[in-house]
């Protein structure tokens, strides 16, 4: 199955927020489409990217861990969003 992961729409959110660094949090049947993912922002901007390994049972698990990398955005795919908001962290999610 091909999912539309809005690339577009990543990209330019990291441009906007000029981000970086990117936090991407995939729930686990889009984690194999994660590194392609990476590339493709890698190449389209000047941000680098990390993908959260861990859980992602949906838009309230953040991961909270990460408050320490100075991660600019983090960038959370899944089936709806989460309106969340916080000062030091832009969340861009779907």
């Amino acid at each position: 199955m091909k999912y539309d992961l809005e690339i577009d729409k990543i990209i330019r959110t990291i441009k906007k927020e000029k981000a970086k660094l990117v936090c991407l949090q995939l729930p686990e049947g889009l984690k194999l489409e994660a590194t392609k993912l990476v590339d493709k922002i890698e190449k389209k901007t000047k941000a680098k990217c990390l993908i959260w390994l861990g859980s992602c049972y949906g838009a309230c698990d953040l991961p909270l861990e990460l408050k320490n990398l100075n991660i600019d955005l983090i960038i959370q795919l899944g089936h709806s969003p989460w309106p969340y908001k916080n000062k030091n962290i832009k969340i861009l999610n779907k």
